[in-house]
């Protein structure tokens, strides 16, 4: 889970910025929102992040895209600018990153540094933390260009400690990536080894956080294999009202998939399968949608591919409906389905706008079933909105509501609802639409008569 994120010099945030997901002491509300964690610690499950229009919300969901990205590979280019641009100097001052987190109850800490216009690594850390982060415990330290630069906080055998020198000279010199994805890379630690929780971190950070980019082409959903699994997706689908009665699955011909699908996007497919059928799997099960379509296929050797996809029925109708005829709203009700349908453990969903396209009951029904479905798991949601109607302490506790507003200098600040300590009856939307917590748009006048003022 996450406890923590620290950024700085990055989009719109200049200096030092800190969300926390650490729950307040003083808050007795949803105390089922709170996961204790032995040794005292409680970790929020929801992150619920208000701000007008281009006051750098999205930029908190952009900070978990980069981090990800150059975490499995490097800094790319189209991140080159993405430094705060609200000074010169900061085009060569380093962007800081840090998300801190907890694994298997253990909590840590890892980070890096870097100039992003010249897609350089500057330093790199990982900490082990206490649960309530006082004090904290070199793990891993690296600065790049520096003889010896790179450091192991724990205590290594001869075997691990040869490993590491071997690993550490060899990277010394590379200022493009990160250490801590070269000690993933194509290399096996025992479990009682020391290096192994270098694993154990590189995996959390790769596999158990989730970004929504629903714009982005193709994307995993799983769950459309078979009719036992489309049940679930009927059983909810209805209770939002989409006016959709019955999701179904149709078998299409290669034909028809291939008119449906980019033909780079296709070659990279079947590329890809034919390897694996190739290094010996018998079969291969692919789910995949796109903005207007969903297909599952199943490749077997020597024989075509099934292929099939999703028809949408609605009450009565004589005729099924392909999915790029439903509306922005459903669609956007399949682009979050899969939050309300997994069953992994101990994983973070970051969405950016949660409401678009959606009336504010439904948003509202959806964060309901969210909460419910997961109130007895290590989940957590993090999101941005404009929704007001959700700022409700019915629905969400202070401590998990936060504001983005930008200064005079286009700098944005980060701050918790906690931190103005309302009472338990407040009607929280009414007094942030009349701009007690801050972060609304200020309008200057107009006339067509004349200039802005």
């Amino acid at each position: 889970m996450i406890s923590g994120l620290r950024l700085e010099n990055f989009k719109s945030f200049d200096k030092n910025a800190r969300l926390t997901m650490v729950s307040s002491s003083k808050i007795r509300t949803n105390p089922e929102h709170c996961v204790d964690v032995p040794r005292t610690a409680r970790i929020l499950k929801n992150a619920v992040i208000y701000g007008a229009n281009a006051a750098g919300k999205s930029n908190l969901v952009d900070f978990f895209r980069l981090f990800r990205m150059v975490l499995s590979d490097s800094i790319p280019i189209w991140a080159m600018d993405w430094f705060c641009k609200s000074e010169e100097k900061n085009r060569t001052r380093p962007t800081v990153l840090e998300i801190q987190f907890s694994v298997l109850d253990k909590f840590y800490a890892y980070g890096f540094s870097a100039v992003l216009n010249e897609r350089r690594i500057v330093e790199e850390w990982l900490y082990s933390l206490s649960p309530n982060g006082s004090k904290a415990k070199l793990l891993l330290h690296r600065q790049v260009g520096k003889e010896g630069g790179i450091v192991c906080g724990r205590k290594l055998n001869p075997e691990d400690t040869q490993r590491f020198l071997t690993y550490s000279r060899d990277f010394s010199t590379n200022s493009t990536g990160l250490f801590l994805t070269e000690l993933n890379r194509g290399k096996s630690f025992r479990s009682d080894s020391a290096l192994s929780v270098f694993q154990t971190v590189h995996l959390w950070l790769m596999k158990h956080i989730i970004v929504f980019s629903p714009n982005s082409p193709i994307t995993d959903f799983r769950y459309y294999y078979n009719e036992d699994s489309l049940a679930r997706v009927n059983d909810l689908i209805r209770t939002f009202d989409t006016g959709i009665s019955n999701v179904a699955i149709r078998v299409i011909s290669m034909d028809e998939f291939k008119r449906k699908i980019h033909p780079v996007i296709l070659q990279d497919i079947l590329t890809d399968v034919q390897t694996k059928l190739r290094d010996s799997a018998k079969t291969i099960k692919l789910s995949m949608r796109s903005r207007d379509d969903f297909f599952s296929l199943v490749f077997a050797s020597g024989s075509e591919p099934t292929i099939t996809t999703l028809r949408f029925r609605h009450g009565d109708s004589f005729y099924d409906f392909a999915f790029n005829e439903e509306s922005d709203g459903t669609r956007r009700v399949f682009d979050l389905l899969d939050m309300l349908l997994t069953e992994a453990d101990d994983t973070v969903f970051v969405v950016d706008e949660l409401e678009r396209s959606l009336h504010p009951m439904l948003t509202r029904r959806f964060l309901e079933l969210f909460n419910e479905k997961r109130k007895d798991a290590r989940t957590q949601l993090i999101f941005t909105t404009h929704e007001d109607a959700i700022m409700d302490q019915n629905l969400f506790r202070r401590d998990e509501i936060w504001f983005v507003e930008r200064d005079a200098s286009n700098n944005s600040h980060l701050y918790s609802l906690d931190r103005f300590k309302e009472r338990y009856d407040r009607v929280l939307a009414k007094a942030y639409l009349e701009g007690r917590y801050g972060a609304i748009p200020v309008f200057s006048s107009f006339s067509f008569d004349g200039d802005a003022k």
